[in-house]
């Protein structure tokens, strides 16, 4: 059995970087600095930054074994949340929208220092569209944090699983 074992566990050792949960992080990498976002638009629920600043801290922590530091991280975020908007994005005959679309977007600031290039400033945008029948404040409880989630979800993609 333990010459099962020992091949797999040196495989598995070889492989470098990997990790469970789809990372790619340098095992150099040890912290993360998270700036609190703050709002750069107008609009949107009063703890729209606060939600968003929690959910992404919060998903390093649970997915990556990085220490969270106040500052003088391996790994550095940064920015702010840009656009709250909705539009109409479908019309009927009579000239109305039939669907609306709620749109939030993020300016991130993404510094690895230990691997420059790695580095980058982007916008990381998603919505949801809902039917012209609810009204904003309807729908909002229900659709902001389904578009925070996956803003989280593709700003860590980007920075810790590099897909």
């Amino acid at each position: 059995m333990v010459y099962l074992i020992l091949p797999l566990l040196f495989l598995l050792e070889s492989c470098g970087v990997y990790s469970f949960t789809g990372t790619t992080l340098s095992a150099d990498l040890e912290s993360i600095t998270i700036e609190n976002f703050g709002m750069a638009t107008a609009g949107g629920p009063p703890n729209l930054t606060l939600n968003f600043n929690e959910s992404l801290k919060e998903y390093y922590q649970r997915n990556t074994n990085l220490k969270l530091l106040p500052s003088n991280g391996d790994l550095y975020l940064a920015g702010a949340i840009t656009r709250y908007d909705m539009t109409p994005v479908a019309t009927t005959s009579g000239d109305k929208a039939a669907m609306n679309r709620l749109t939030i977007a993020v300016e991130v600031t993404f510094q690895n220092s230990q691997n420059e290039e790695e580095s980058f400033e982007k916008e990381f945008s998603f919505y949801q569209d809902f039917s012209q029948e609810q009204t904003l404040t309807d729908v909002e409880p229900n659709l902001v944090p389904k578009i925070l989630d996956q803003l989280v979800l593709n700003i860590f993609n980007d920075t810790a699983a590099q897909w």
